[in-house]
């Protein structure tokens, strides 16, 4: 795992899925839902991971695919519950059922290059502030980062949003920022969306990725942009967030940011028609965008 596109640092998940009176248990995290795109997209993608070794056969699926992958044994696999309420599945309660620990600047092979590196953590504590520090020297204007990893707090056997109290330091530091609705909010104190990434923007990222309910939005050079979703149901509304992060900054290595917000609003919308990661040949993207998204 040397010269490649992208590569995504997080957790790989071990989740518990429960809608209504369904329950199941799947994979999950960034590096599982933004690796597998990234492969359709004909990208050259690596992860970095921590998980219990009792559980590295689920990585098959993935190098099966041909993700590189750097796999770090620990003592147990993070994990989710995740409970969905309501019928658009905006409204979720996350409990956290596992921990794999903290990653440091020696998960990271020195020869290591990309063109992004993606910072995908599932809930606090996989990264801290000196490790953006040291990956920002080894990847400058190269680095992304989904802010869930600094505002998703473990906090009695529950997951909460706070405020990143280090984000005037770590946020200078990225190129591209991800967050959803309540996390721009926690940060901001802002509910109106346009608003709040323009408050955030402040804070040093160049480029800000949002997703909410009725789709992705991007403020960039100054220029806000926001396509909606098209999806035809929420069968897989679980790893919408990652999955669009990942597609947005690997269509960026080609594309402007508009064109690549479109394309990931449109693979992400065909992702949450089905269970797991996205598996449909990227001419079912472009065939949405022919028919959706031409405006």
């Amino acid at each position: 795992m040397h010269e490649l596109d992208i590569v995504i640092l997080g957790h790989f998940a071990k989740d518990i899925i429960i809608v209504g009176d369904k329950k199941e248990t799947s994979s999950g995290g960034s590096v599982y839902y933004g690796s597998v795109p990234l492969k359709k997209m004909g990208l050259e993608v690596g992860i970095i991971t921590k998980l219990s070794e009792n559980d590295f056969s689920r990585l098959y699926e993935l190098t099966d695919l041909g993700v590189a992958i750097h796999a770090i044994s620990s003592n147990e696999t993070s994990g989710i519950e995740n409970s969905y309420f309501s019928e658009n599945r905006e409204e979720r309660k996350c409990k956290p059922i596992g921990f794999a620990g903290k990653f440091t600047i020696d998960d990271i092979h020195p020869n290591l290059t990309a063109k992004y590196f993606i910072i995908g953590p599932i809930m606090a504590g996989e990264v801290d502030l000196p490790l953006l520090n040291e990956l920002h020297e080894k990847f400058p204007n190269k680095l992304c980062l989904d802010v869930q990893g600094f505002v998703r707090i473990r906090k009695n056997n529950d997951l909460i949003f706070e405020d990143w109290n280090e984000k005037a330091e770590g946020l200078k530091l990225i190129t591209i920022l991800k967050a959803d609705r309540a996390e721009i909010e926690v940060l901001t104190g802002i509910s109106d969306i346009e608003l709040a990434v323009k408050e955030l923007s402040r804070f040093g990222p160049k480029e800000i990725l949002i997703t909410h309910e009725n789709g992705a939005s991007v403020l960039a050079s100054g220029e806000f942009f926001q396509f909606p979703w098209k999806n035809k149901s929420l069968e897989g509304r679980t790893g919408r967030g990652d999955t669009c992060f990942a597609s947005y900054v690997g269509k960026r290595i080609s594309s402007n940011p508009k064109e690549s917000l479109k394309f990931s609003t449109a693979l992400t919308s065909l992702k949450m028609e089905e269970p797991g990661p996205f598996k449909r040949e990227i001419s079912n993207v472009n065939a949405l965008i022919e028919k959706e998204y031409q405006t």
